[in-house]
C-alpha cells in the first residue's frame, strides 16, 4: 500500500517521527529517565517490577501504558478511519497533541510524574493518527517495526526478489526523522530543559491549525459546488416542465378551418 501513497506522506511521517524523537529524548533526560513514545520497554519494566516485588512502581508504569492507550482511543474516536483521506480530522488530533505537550511542560517543570503521563497520551494520539493516516502501515513514535520491515526488504533483495524502492525510502525517512529528533531533543534539553518540548508543541500546533483551516476552506468550496449543482438541476427541471406544458397547450389547439 505504501507505493500508492502520495509523496508527501513520507515527508509528514518523517516530521512526526522527528517530533516523537524529541519527546522521547526529553523523557529519558527527565528526572525519571522514562521512555514515553513506545511501550515495549515499559511493559518489560512492569513485569520486572512485579517479579521483583517492587509493587510501588507498578502503578506508575501502568499509568504510562494506560495514558498511551487513552491517547490512541481518542485518536480513533476523532479520526474514525483507517485509510488515507484528506478532509478527515487530523488537524484536531495534532492540535490536541500540541496542547497536551504544553501541559506536560508545566507538569514536568514541577517535577510531577503526571507530565510523563500527559506526554505519553500525546504520543498515543500521534501514533494512532499516523497509522490511520497511512493505512495502518506506518508508525511514527517507535522504530522496531520500521527496522524489521527494512530487514525483511533487504533479505528479499539478497534473494534477488523485486523490492519497492519507494517503500524503502519511506521507511528510511521515518527512521532518520526519529534519530535526528532524538539528537535534537538531547541538544534542546541541554539548552532549555523541559522547554525543549515547545518545539514539538509548536510543530504539531501549527500543523494542526493549518490543516484545520485548509480543511474548512475545502469543505466550504465543496458545499458551494453542491449547492450550485442542485440549483442548476432545479433550473433544468423547471425549464423541462415549462416546455412540456407549452407542448400540451399547442396539441389542444384545433387546426384552422375545423370550426366551420
Amino acid at each position: 500500500m505504501i507505493h500508492k501513497l502520495p509523496w508527501w506522506v513520507g515527508l509528514g511521517g518523517a516530521v512526526l517521527a522527528f517530533i516523537a524523537g524529541i519527546v522521547n529524548a526529553v523523557g529519558f533526560e527527565s528526572f525519571t529517565h522514562q521512555a514515553v513514545t513506545h511501550l515495549t520497554g515499559t511493559t518489560s519494566q512492569l513485569g520486572l517490577a512485579i517479579g521483583h516485588g517492587e509493587l510501588a512502581l507498578a502503578p506508575h508504569l501502568l499509568l504510562l501504558i494506560g495514558s498511551f492507550f487513552a491517547g490512541a482511543v481518542v485518536s480513533g474516536v476523532v479520526v474514525h478511519a483507517a485509510t488515507l483521506k484528506l478532509g478527515r480530522r487530523y488537524g484536531a488530533v495534532l492540535t490536541l497533541e500540541s496542547l497536551l505537550l504544553l501541559l506536560a511542560i508545566a507538569l514536568l517543570r514541577q517535577r510531577m510524574v503526571a507530565g510523563e503521563y500527559v506526554a505519553s497520551a500525546a504520543c498515543g494520539l500521534q501514533n494512532a493518527m499516523a497509522s490511520m493516516y497511512s493505512g495502518a502501515i506506518l508508525r511514527t513514535t517507535h522504530v522496531s517495526g520500521i527496522i524489521t520491515d527494512l530487514g525483511v526488504l533487504f533479505g528479499h533483495k539478497l534473494r534477488g526478489d523485486a523490492v519497492d524502492g519507494r517503500r524503502v525510502r519511506l521507511l528510511g525517512l521515518v527512521l532518520l526523522g526519529f534519530v535526528v529528533g532524538s539528537i535534537a531533543g538531547a541538544l534542546l534539553f541541554g539548552w532549555f530543559d523541559y522547554g525543549a518540548l515547545y518545539v514539538p508543541a509548536a510543530l504539531t500546533g501549527s500543523a494542526g491549525l493549518l490543516y484545520t483551516g485548509l480543511r474548512h476552506r475545502a469543505l466550504v468550496r465543496e458545499r458551494a459546488a453542491l449547492a450550485a449543482g442542485r440549483a442548476l438541476r432545479g433550473g433544468d427541471a423547471a425549464a423541462g416542465g415549462a416546455g412540456a406544458a407549452d407542448g400540451g397547450a399547442t396539441a389542444r389547439e384545433p387546426p384552422q378551418g375545423e370550426s366551420s
